[in-house]
């Protein structure tokens, strides 16, 4: 398959952006990218210059040296979800060697990130009614936003500037392509035996990453080939009743929202849920999470065995099939899950 790339004159990009912005001057980035038929990524990239630098594609020595931040709010979304912390890079481990290496982040901030999608960061400054707003943004080949950094009131603003100072690109002018990734290819049919074996016989979660690959399986089709034992669909809304019960009976829960560059997760307990027209929300002081209900296309309950018992989580998928958000009762390795988690999706 050839690739294409998008380009747009910057100019005229910049021109529709600020007739766009003098009708709705409250429309987000990426609404107003959605509007102009482009990615956000182009639509920032004509600020370039003016409130934006473009960064050095030395994506872990960055990421490291956001710890030097202080609190921050991090922001990873994708089309359905978006989750949004507020606390400190607080241990960073980066893994692998380039363009495999990955990064994993603990501490109030929790995030598996995954460099070898990533393509394009920025520092950016908006001005606001309050103020400036500054932020490290990180985009994949497509355009996509993988991670946002924002600043807070008592975040390191010296720290701020002197990563931006160490790595500011030299050329702030070379070109950015936006570059459509290539469609997966999975397979049609499974031997179902062999399948359901390696269902059975997982022992961590995190192995059903290698038996997806292992068997060229797209992770819908998974859920749906391996049978009702261990997986079968839900009311689309069902998380209404998984946020709700968990704030009102204080039930430690995990949420996972990523993308192709990184997945940001949620452990603990959620206690204000608002509903905004098709929106979910959580709105707690350091943890928001926004879950679009009119991108849901179908909800299911996953089983998976571990060495520590059965694990159940929620998944949600939109209708490209991509995996919108995943929830789990909090537990810790060497630790069963909750029973009350397990009775909670028992009951959906």
């Amino acid at each position: 398959m050839e690739t294409t790339l998008h380009e747009t004159p910057t100019n005229a990009l910049k021109d529709a952006w600020a007739s766009l912005k003098a009708t709705q001057p409250n429309l987000r980035i990426r609404d107003a990218a959605n509007a102009l038929s482009v990615s956000e990524l182009e639509l920032l990239a004509t600020t370039v210059g003016s409130k934006t630098i473009r960064l050095k594609e030395e994506w872990p020595a960055i990421l490291l040296g956001c710890k030097s931040l202080g609190k921050v709010m991090a922001l990873t979304r994708n089309d359905g979800c978006v989750l949004e912390h507020k606390g400190t890079f607080q241990k960073i481990a980066v893994h692998g060697t380039a363009p495999h290496q990955i990064a994993t982040v603990i501490g109030p901030i929790e995030q598996r990130v995954f460099f070898g999608k990533w393509k394009y960061g920025f520092a950016v400054v908006n001005e606001t009614p309050r103020g400036a707003l500054r932020s490290l943004q990180f985009f994949d080949q497509a355009g996509d936003a993988i991670l946002k950094i924002y600043l807070q009131e008592k975040s390191n603003l010296d720290a701020y500037n002197e990563l931006i100072d160490a790595f500011r690109m030299d050329d702030q002018t070379r070109p950015i392509q936006v570059v459509p990734f290539e469609p997966e290819k999975y397979a049609n049919s499974v031997d179902r035996h062999a399948f359901t074996d390696a269902w059975e016989n997982m022992k961590d979660t995190h192995d059903f990453f290698g038996m997806l690959k292992n068997f060229q399986m797209h992770r819908l089709d998974a859920l749906k080939w391996i049978g009702e034992k261990w997986a079968y669909q839900i009311d689309k809304l069902a998380v209404r009743t998984i946020l709700e019960t968990a704030s009102i009976e204080k039930m430690p829960i995990m949420i996972f929202v990523g993308n192709k560059g990184n997945i940001q997760i949620h452990q603990g307990k959620v206690r204000t849920i608002r509903q905004m027209g098709t929106w979910l929300n959580v709105m707690d002081p350091d943890f928001n999470m926004h879950l679009d209900e009119s991108k849901i296309d179908s909800a299911w309950v996953v089983h998976k065995n571990t060495t520590d018992g059965l694990v159940s989580s929620i998944e949600l998928f939109d209708n490209q099939r991509e995996l919108i958000a995943q929830f789990f009762g909090l537990r810790k390795p060497g630790l069963a899950q909750s029973p009350h988690w397990k009775n909670l999706v028992d009951s959906l």
